[in-house]
């Protein structure tokens, strides 16, 4: 079975946690001091966030997946998208141990395909601020925010 991941960047793990929470109706299933994560079933999705000095908003989305079969199905989806697919055996990241696949949507948007392998004690082996989006796919251009929708309910916004 195939899970939707979705990672975001945020300026205060703390008082982020309970937005969420809030929001899914639970607790998150993992909290680091930089980081949390929540295995929902309803919706089906691994949402995370995290507080490491990467810009605040959506660092990346993916898929994981339940086993290697799966991985290696969604390795010949990639394979058959127009772009640069990167590989990442072993990799840790996230307080995980994890094989990894990495490819840029059209709009820039760093995806990854992954399988855990096991949980590490570390956010990763580098221990470098930013998230793990690989530096060949990590998505630098700057945000615009011609679409970020108005505090103020009764006015429109772009979208």
């Amino acid at each position: 079975m195939k899970r939707l991941h979705v990672h975001v960047g945020v300026a205060d793990i703390q008082s982020s946690i309970p937005f969420y929470a809030k929001m899914f109706g639970c607790e998150p299933t993992v909290v680091k001091s930089d980081y949390a994560k929540w295995q929902l079933e309803d919706p089906k999705v691994n949402f995370a966030i995290s507080a490491r000095g990467a810009p605040v908003g959506l660092n990346h989305l993916g898929i994981q997946v339940d086993n290697d079969a799966e991985l290696g199905e969604m390795k010949s989806r990639l394979d058959t998208i127009e772009g640069d697919v990167l590989e990442q055996v072993g990799t840790a990241c996230c307080y995980a141990r994890s094989d990894k696949y990495w490819i840029n949507d059209p709009a820039n948007i760093p995806w990854e395909t992954f399988h855990t392998l096991d949980s590490i004690p570390v956010f990763n082996d580098e221990q470098t601020a930013g998230c793990c989006v690989p530096e060949p796919v990590a998505n630098k251009e700057a945000q615009s925010g011609c679409c970020v929708p108005s505090s103020n309910p009764f006015k429109k916004s772009c979208c």
